[in-house]
């Protein structure tokens, strides 16, 4: 066990912990935690996991990032090919076309996961929507273009060419910061001072997807606020959500937690306009949160505004931690999920039809693959699939 507290130590003076700062985030008290390194108390085995768990809490190897998660906006033009090729600056010819789309848009032209939808109404122009992969996708071009967030939203905006309608910005949480079962318990208890009255707090396996997509693969979720305003706070274990759709390890994740602010017309804007203009995207992402909701302890002898926040809270909202920046992701477009889809569902049952016609001497595998027709949209993928971005955008 001294080994342990020698690593203990060492770790703490690596990443510039003072021995106050670690007793106050592990709540042990000062005295404690010097008898502990300087041997005259005894370490347990838990007391030493929570020491070592709250180090790397306080890593200051960029212990999180920022990126943006789902984008829509509109545009206000019926021409689709403007849109792709002078805002996008990606060639128009490598888009598939799909005679449907959502919103009330009748076309939806897609590129991987970029989606462009299309309409004849005025009134709904031509709409661009970036999921998760989309963002990382599109990054991948915008790196091709020598462009950035900043760049694009800013010719977008312009002349009021185009309106947003919808803006996540995520905050990944890499070392388990965030608590999300201990805020959901502070919720309860009323210890969450909020500008929202309402909070939903789900465990891993609720089925709710009526009210969000995936949700039961996102382990523990916390919603602060209400889903159908234009403001409103996602928390959840991304890490369980990597495993659940993937099969990583919970401990191999990259990111554990995900703080998400999802912004919808108005607050869409006025975010987008506050990061043009300070191009912090820190600042834009936690004045908003500090504007909403905060986590204290409860105080007794203090009327309830004045609550000191939790120090977790603090740590996470900014104290004592190194500023984090707009984080790009740039992932050209691959066909990972169909793969997977293909390695859960089909795989097993495609090699036991191949066991079979080996050992009976038969081709039916063979024969199918030869009867498979290879429709537009399949044909388009596979263009999609093997070009390189640079041949795909405009520079």
């Amino acid at each position: 066990m001294e080994n342990m507290i020698e690593h203990i130590k060492k770790i703490r003076a690596e990443y510039g912990i003072s021995q106050s700062k670690l007793a106050v985030m592990t709540g042990l008290g000062l005295d404690k935690l010097k008898n502990i390194e300087s041997g005259r108390t005894k370490l347990k085995d838990d007391i030493a996991e929570m020491l070592l768990t709250t180090l790397e809490k306080l890593n200051p190897n960029k212990p999180m990032e920022i990126i943006f998660d789902y984008i829509r906006i509109r545009f206000n033009t019926n021409d689709v090919n403007k849109v792709i090729e002078q805002y996008l600056k990606i060639k128009v010819d490598y888009f598939g076309v799909n005679e449907h789309g959502f919103y009330g848009y009748e076309k939806t032209y897609f590129l991987g996961d970029v989606f462009v939808m299309s309409s004849s109404t005025e009134e709904l122009g031509v709409m661009l929507e970036l999921k998760g992969k989309g963002c990382r996708q599109f990054e991948s071009y915008l790196e091709a273009q020598r462009r950035t967030w900043f760049t694009f939203f800013t010719q977008v905006l312009e002349n009021n060419f185009a309106v947003v309608k919808r803006l996540d910005i995520a905050i990944n949480d890499k070392t388990g910061i965030l608590d999300i079962p201990f805020l959901s318990r502070k919720c309860d208890a009323g210890e969450c001072i909020s500008v929202f009255k309402a909070y939903k707090s789900y465990s891993s396996g609720e089925m709710i997807k009526h009210r969000e997509e995936n949700v039961q693969s996102m382990g523990h979720t916390l919603y602060i606020g209400s889903l159908r305003s234009e403001v409103y706070f996602c928390i959840y274990e991304k890490n369980y959500e990597e495993f659940v759709k993937m099969g990583v390890p919970m401990e191999d994740a990259e990111v554990k937690n995900r703080f998400e602010i999802r912004l919808k017309n108005d607050r869409a804007y006025k975010a987008i306009v506050d990061l043009l203009t300070y191009e912090d995207a820190e600042k834009t992402a936690f004045s908003i949160i500090n504007r909403y909701v905060r986590f204290a302890d409860a105080d007794e002898e203090l009327d309830r505004e004045y609550w000191k926040n939790n120090s977790m809270w603090d740590y996470f909202i900014g104290e004592n931690r190194r500023a984090i920046r707009l984080t790009t992701k740039p992932e050209p477009y691959t066909l990972d999920k169909t793969l997977r889809w293909i390695h859960k569902q089909v795989a097993s049952t495609f090699k036991m039809a191949q066991e079979i016609d080996r050992i009976n001497g038969t081709k039916n595998i063979e024969k199918i693959l030869e009867n498979a027709e290879l429709n537009e949209k399949h044909q388009k993928i596979i263009e999609q699939n093997t070009f390189s971005v640079e041949e795909v955008v405009i520079t």
